[in-house]
């Protein structure tokens, strides 16, 4: 039986692309050689492939966050602010719950929880929460705190804090991010700094306004294109100028290829207004493009986009059991990829990896694998839409 939705078609296929680029970084980390403890994006160490093949990825989580603003939207339009509240509410505190209990033993199999990492799902549960409370404000007063928090925290970058208070916690948790070693068996390691991560979600909800029933089409697509090219132009002109917008200027380097791998080089955590601009730029300019595609192609990246959370947790599992199958295959202790606290403060792993031509083979044959078990799902769930919990997986 064919599924029955009323989703949009060209924001979940967006959302698929995404995810599959997603795989591809998560294979790299997994697989490629010394990746554990090295920075792809580091000009001494890196080349141009493994460079672009970490640039690339650069994309998924902004429009992950940026599109489950969208969703948030969608879903609630025609509802009163109270049934959005409590949606975005209660799932912002699920996803929290999966990050720390399902996400970490899925990442580490470690049954201890000896090495926390807060990443992208906490990110999503803590932005669904504050963007529960924005949804009560005037769009206009929502638009104006997403600007702000988007294009302003990098005035923040000078606010460098120390120590355990409760005042640096806050900080780290907000905008500065950090990796705590509390003893030889207990990190945490706070990935995601939320602050610009909140304001992208408030942005993402505003932009669900294009897509509600009855918004002309040409005029959606008219705006694509000028936000679209608006992020990318801003992205150039301030990235030249080295003024402002990353905590990390450009240089010219001894070779050209580095010059250009220093101009990308664009920071991540927290995300920079130039990270997001490079990112969210062609992402719109995607939407812009597919809008009214529909191919063999494009219904292949619709399915994952359509189960977004089930693929997270699905692909990541199989991931970290095929580094654990590979290392016993090819030698190595396979007890070495349970990432606890020790086995990551002795870089158990700093010899491993492979090429990535071999990451690349791996990526490709993990999203051949589970994108059978991905549509059976995402059919399920469109043809069981009286189960609520489905909303919640």
């Amino acid at each position: 039986m064919k599924p029955k939705s009323t989703r949009i078609k060209s924001i979940d296929i967006l959302r698929g692309v995404i995810m599959v680029l997603m795989a591809l970084d998560h294979v790299r980390a997994y697989f490629n050689y010394g990746s554990f403890f090295s920075d792809p994006t580091n000009l001494e160490t890196t080349t141009p492939v493994l460079f672009f093949t970490r640039f690339i990825t650069h994309f998924c989580a902004p429009v992950f966050v940026f599109l489950a603003g969208t969703s948030a939207f969608l879903y609630g339009y025609r509802k009163t602010k109270k049934e959005v509240f409590n949606f975005l509410f209660t799932r912002g505190i699920w996803l929290i719950f999966l990050e720390i209990v399902v996400n970490n033993l899925i990442w580490t199999f470690d049954l201890n929880y000896s090495f926390l990492i807060l990443q992208v799902i906490w990110t999503i549960g803590i932005c669904m929460v504050c963007l529960s409370f924005l949804i009560y404000l005037p769009k206009k007063v929502i638009l104006a705190i997403g600007i702000i928090l988007v294009a302003g925290h990098n005035a923040l970058d000078g606010i460098v804090l120390e120590g355990q208070s409760f005042q640096s916690i806050i900080w780290y948790i907000l905008h500065q991010g950090k990796f705590f070693v509390f003893s030889p068996d207990s990190i945490l390691y706070i990935h995601y700094p939320i602050l610009p991560w909140i304001g992208l979600m408030a942005l993402g909800y505003l932009f669900g306004t294009f897509y509600q029933n009855g918004f002309n089409v040409a005029v959606r697509k008219k705006w694509l294109l000028y936000l679209g090219f608006s992020a990318i132009i801003l992205f150039f002109v301030l990235r030249l100028s080295n003024v402002y917008g990353d905590l990390v200027p450009w240089t010219y380097q001894e070779t050209t290829a580095k010059t250009i791998i220093s101009f990308f080089n664009v920071t991540k955590y927290p995300p920079s207004l130039l990270y997001l601009c490079i990112t969210m730029g062609p992402a719109l300019l995607f939407l812009y493009t597919i809008e009214t595609t529909k191919n063999k192609v494009t219904n292949f990246f619709l399915v994952f986009g359509r189960v977004p959370l089930f693929y997270y947790f699905l692909h990541m599992f199989v991931i970290h059991s095929l580094a654990i199958v590979s290392i016993l295959i090819f030698g190595g202790h396979w007890q070495d990829m349970i990432i606890d606290a020790e086995s990551f403060l002795n870089k158990n792993l700093l010899s491993y990896g492979y090429s990535l031509f071999a990451v690349y083979l791996i990526w490709i044959g993990v999203i051949l694998l589970i994108y059978p078990i991905c549509k059976k799902y995402m059919i399920y769930k469109a043809n069981n839409k009286d189960k609520w919990w489905l909303s919640y997986l």
